[in-house]
């Protein structure tokens, strides 16, 4: 089951950052998931990283690629979600 199957609006907001090593320079990109049941996928293999925003169907919206060797930080940054009925609640510690 994907976070989305739990809510009805799944993912958006979610968002993914990138920096890389731009020669001398660092630059940062990021990808998010703008609408209502999109989401962020990030793949990695034969020496790309490829972060792509997709809706539920699985169709790409929108892509990037970047060299694995110059990539330098790979964040992702999950939206926040509300607790459900269903979550097991937290238990702290006292110091």
């Amino acid at each position: 089951m994907t976070r989305g199957d739990r809510e009805g609006d799944p993912v958006k907001g979610d968002r993914v950052e990138i920096v890389i090593d731009a020669g001398g320079d660092t630059r940062t990109y990021e990808i998010e998931a703008t609408r209502a049941g999109r989401r962020v996928d990030v793949t990695h293999g034969r020496g790309v990283v490829e972060v792509t925003e997709t809706t539920r169907g699985g169709t790409p919206v929108r892509t990037a690629r970047f060299m694995a060797g110059r990539v330098l930080a790979l964040v992702e940054h999950p939206a926040p979600r509300p607790a459900l009925a269903d979550d097991e609640p937290r238990l702290t510690r006292a110091a």
